[in-house]
């Protein structure tokens, strides 16, 4: 029996990629430049499977034609990229990989806040620019992070790592909003309480870090009426999804001090980050680190080696979407 036909569409880790070889009939994009539309139109009708990543945007005119792919094996916990529906009504299996980017995503998440409550960013430009003049008691003034209230948006395994980390290491408060209801003994294993809604979380908190899903159930979550409902001075952190953030609601909401800063790693049109922000010295912004660590981008891989081996062997994909 020939090996399947594997389309790897960005670079992994030699390691993973060296697996990949060894059991299919994989082609990897050696230059790592992302695929267009026609590419991925293309890689759907050559393919058995196409490993895409956050980077390959997979509307529903990419599952237009003849279609020979029979799993998309996502490498990232997200997934909305992919038009699911037309997938999933094309026949087409579709994993992810849960569980393996916890750890490192919620540490992303403290660097930011961290970052901008004590205005670390800042103080970096300014060293590397040659302009700091020396210590003095007013100089980059910035906002204390322990005994804070911290409210999470989304409590998932992200969202509870992060409160572990916000209670256990600053003596944080914390208090959350969750679609379904979290049962208060496992709650209050991470000094957690839940509210009712958004808004109580955002009324009461001091940093507010967004863990939940992008997509358009949570397209633009935090929009200008819910940055108003903020605390004056309070701080947004976002390691989710770009799309949950109206960027254009963030910039005014960061120009008339509705709110004092943010801490971003995502954005709503990767890799284009708005010139407003990135003008803006109360905000931090990295590029999607949330999951880059050698340990945490190998496990990914292998995560989607799993599913895929496992759906050519006719098993149960262990990550099944759809």
């Amino acid at each position: 029996m020939p090996k399947p036909r594997i389309l790897v569409t960005r670079r992994w880790p030699a390691s993973v990629e060296a697996v990949l070889s060894e059991r299919f009939d994989v082609s990897l994009n050696r230059d790592d430049v992302p695929l267009g539309e026609s590419e991925l139109r293309q890689a759907l009708a050559d393919h058995d499977a196409v490993l895409p990543t956050v980077s390959d945007k997979l509307p529903e005119a990419v599952f237009a034609g003849d279609i020979r792919t029979k799993i998309l094996g996502n490498f990232g916990v997200g997934f909305n990229h992919i038009d699911i529906a037309t997938a999933k009504a094309k026949g087409i299996v579709v994993t992810n990989t849960p569980g393996v980017l916890t750890d490192c995503t919620a540490d992303i998440a403290m660097l930011l806040l961290l970052s901008v409550a004590r205005r670390g960013g800042e103080g970096e430009r300014q060293v590397r620019a040659g302009e700091w003049k020396g210590w003095c008691p007013t100089h980059m003034i910035g906002t204390k992070v322990s005994g804070k209230t911290v409210g999470i948006i989304g409590f998932g395994r992200i969202g509870k790592a992060f409160a572990q980390r916000c209670h256990f290491g600053f003596g944080m408060d914390i208090v959350f909003y969750n679609r379904s209801q979290v049962d208060p003994g496992e709650a209050a294993r991470y000094g957690a309480r839940q509210l009712g809604s958004v808004e109580e979380v955002l009324a009461a908190s001091d940093f507010v870090s967004l863990h939940c899903p992008g997509g358009a159930e949570n397209r633009h979550l935090m929009n200008a009426e819910r940055f108003a409902a903020m605390k004056r001075g309070a701080f947004l952190i976002n390691t989710a999804r770009g799309d949950v953030v109206d960027e254009a609601a963030l910039t005014a909401a960061l120009a008339n001090g509705t709110i004092r800063g943010a801490g971003l790693d995502v954005y709503e049109a990767e890799p284009q980050v708005p010139e407003a922000l990135r003008r803006m010295e109360n905000v931090v912004l990295l590029p999607h680190l949330g999951s880059a660590t050698e340990e945490t981008r190998t496990a990914m891989g292998m995560k989607v080696v799993e599913n895929v081996t496992a759906f050519f062997e006719g098993r149960e994909a262990p990550d099944r979407v759809i």
